[in-house]
């Protein structure tokens, strides 16, 4: 939100004093998906006539790329989710920086899920698409994968000291307390010296041919996080056998039985009984 607000402001400290004219506004392009602080901080600044949003279709980049061409106003962001926790795709960021190349617009990535899981540094998914010169500005949280609480932006000098002099979010947030900051430092130490735990992330279900996502709260109720397990037409009877025998390991027969009745029909419930 900080962030957001931030670069909604520039239009208005460029019109000294005045609503900044629809022309002189910042454009927001924004992923259909982006995560909900992302569309907090957009609906922040359009309230405030700082900003005209342009919303494109999930990874849609013919559409963004017909957004950026029809748009007149100069200044243009870009603002995406890197890795999107409910759907488990990739923003697909090489091909956002060429646009950007193209239009000259403002990219802006909230890498909170990839960030000390994804890259062989754990530099997140710009590191691991190869394409970190081209992000100028990364959002990310120390709640994940670093195990503490905060969040970061990783930016220029100069986009730095406009946040903190301008982002009220920033602003008006207590600094994080000291064992904090020195959990996060060690977080990273662990992160560097002990490559193997970003492997052991993408180890089981990936490594057995499948992949299966988490469903956590808010999307679903407090203490009922699952496994989103997709079946289709094209799966065979073998593949549903293999699926529980991966899941075995994790799940008691029991449980991966309910979490057929609850996410299946009863015809599926039935075949992987007898499975």
């Amino acid at each position: 939100m900080a962030v957001m607000t931030v670069l909604g402001s520039i239009s208005s400290l460029l019109a000294v004093g005045r609503k900044p004219a629809k022309d002189e506004r910042i454009a927001i392009f924004s992923d259909a998906l982006n995560h909900a602080s992302i569309i907090d901080g957009i609906r922040l600044i359009e309230r405030q006539q700082e900003a005209v949003v342009f919303v494109y279709k999930h990874c849609d980049m013919s559409h963004l790329d017909f957004l950026l061409s029809s748009c007149s106003i100069k200044k243009k962001v870009v603002v995406t989710d890197s890795l999107f926790s409910m759907d488990g795709d990739f923003a697909p960021l090489p091909e956002l920086v060429e646009l950007r190349k193209k239009y000259g617009f403002l990219l802006v990535i909230d890498d909170a899920h990839g960030t000390l899981v994804c890259g062989d540094n754990g530099g997140g998914v710009p590191e691991l698409l190869e394409c970190e010169s081209g992000i100028d500005i990364g959002v990310g949280t120390l709640s994940k994968a670093a195990g503490c609480q905060g969040g970061f932006v990783a930016c220029s000098t100069r986009w730095k000291s406009l946040i903190q002099s301008r982002g009220r979010s920033f602003i008006f947030s207590t600094a994080l307390p000291v064992p904090v900051v020195a959990s996060v430092q060690a977080a990273l130490h662990v992160s560097r010296k002990e490559r193997w735990r970003r492997s052991l992330v993408w180890r089981h279900m990936l490594r057995s041919g499948f992949h299966v996502t988490p469903i956590r709260p808010p999307t679903v109720p407090p203490n009922s996080c699952r496994l989103r397990i997709t079946l289709s037409a094209s799966h065979s009877s073998d593949d549903i056998k293999r699926l529980v025998d991966a899941l075995a390991t994790w799940l008691s027969g029991k449980h991966a039985k309910q979490s057929f009745v609850e996410g299946h029909s009863e015809q599926s419930y039935v075949a992987a009984s007898k499975l």
